[in-house]
């Protein structure tokens, strides 16, 4: 039988450990798969593009687990009451190819995607650093801000957003962290300065420039999660050219990431390296740091590991019958004489 959780059942989970805990695990998952890059079968993503919006597929698998994110992006959902990004996904045995979960992963998506901005900053912001400016407040904003201050220790967050209303959820959000500093700006340029690390999270599928070469500051460490798709960036060219980028898996973020306005020869740097301990990250304390964060498979894969063993500690979820059971494994068209004499049973 298959194991299956649906929202409800994954919010169960992340409340029986509280956010930051549940992130906490996360993270540990995530770094140890990080370290063994090399092991796993990678791929950009698949992707169905249209002007308003993507459907992706995101494969990796190991030599025990398979796993597979099915997730979309479309920015003008919110307009109809839509989530802007939903997700669902798999794990399966890699030797009988037996799907074990099936899993939401909307809300996993937006913890994974904060525990992997925290991972880099980890590796490549200033030691210490106490303060965060955010510019864009939807639906990731909060587990971003959860977790570069349970985890991280900032302690103080500006945020901006062209909508005051959404920076007023924020706000209210936070108040269940006292000792974070929750301060609205009125600009992105406000919002930025002074900032040890900056996170840019917004959802326009559009070449945007939210971060200018006049905004940035010796050290900063800049953690660009919203420019994820061919067409859609957040930061200007020349801020590119002042940082050490550091991405996922280049070929991916080569098309859809902000390094996607470079040329293929600019240099990039491979983050998995700096978590397993064969590179280091920032070269000093005044060099300007870049995550191009896109959201890699491998990431997803972590979170349904997690998922999975915390299901099964914890004895949540349901067990369904995704796959037939056969008696008879060659005899696949017995199952539908089965079930018609079931019908005719019934009637």
């Amino acid at each position: 039988m298959t194991l299956f959780l649906d929202v409800a059942t994954l919010g169960s989970l992340v409340d029986e450990h509280g956010t930051e805990g549940f992130m906490a695990g996360l993270l540990d998952y995530m770094k140890s798969d990080f370290c063994r890059w090399e092991e796993f079968d990678k791929s950009s993503r698949t992707a169905a593009h249209s002007d308003i919006g993507v459907i992706e597929l995101m494969p990796v698998a190991d030599n025990i687990n398979y796993g597979f994110k099915f997730v979309n992006g479309h920015p003008s959902n919110p307009s109809v009451g839509m989530s802007t990004v939903m997700a669902f996904g798999a794990l399966a045995d890699v030797s009988t190819g037996f799907p074990r979960l099936l899993s939401e992963l909307t809300l996993s998506t937006a913890l994974r995607t904060a525990v992997t901005s925290v991972m880099a900053a980890q590796a490549l912001a200033n030691p210490h650093a106490e303060s965060m400016g955010m510019i864009g407040c939807g639906a990731q904003s909060e587990f971003q801000a959860i977790a570069f201050h349970t985890i991280l220790g900032i302690k103080e967050l500006r945020i901006f957003d062209i909508d005051p209303e959404a920076m007023e959820k924020v706000v209210e959000h936070l108040k269940d962290y006292p000792d974070l500093t929750v301060i609205k700006a009125s600009s992105a340029k406000a919002c930025v300065k002074g900032a040890d690390i900056v996170t840019t999270v917004t959802a326009d599928k559009a070449y945007a420039t939210i971060l200018t070469p006049d905004m940035i500051e010796p050290g900063m460490h800049i953690n660009g999660v919203g420019g994820d798709c061919p067409g859609k960036t957040e930061l200007h060219l020349d801020v590119l050219l002042a940082g050490k980028i550091f991405v996922e898996h280049e070929p991916q973020t080569r098309v859809e990431g902000d390094i996607q306005q470079l040329p293929a020869e600019h240099k990039v740097n491979p983050l998995w390296k700096v978590i397993a301990g064969l590179e280091h990250g920032r070269d000093s304390a005044e060099q300007i740091t870049i995550f191009d964060s896109v959201g890699f498979a491998l990431e997803d894969f972590s979170a349904l590991r997690y998922i999975y063993d915390q299901a099964v500690e914890v004895g949540v979820g349901e067990k369904i019958e995704l796959i037939p059971q056969l008696a008879n494994p060659k005899d696949l068209f017995g199952l539908t004489k089965a079930q018609r004499a079931a019908i005719k049973e019934v009637a």
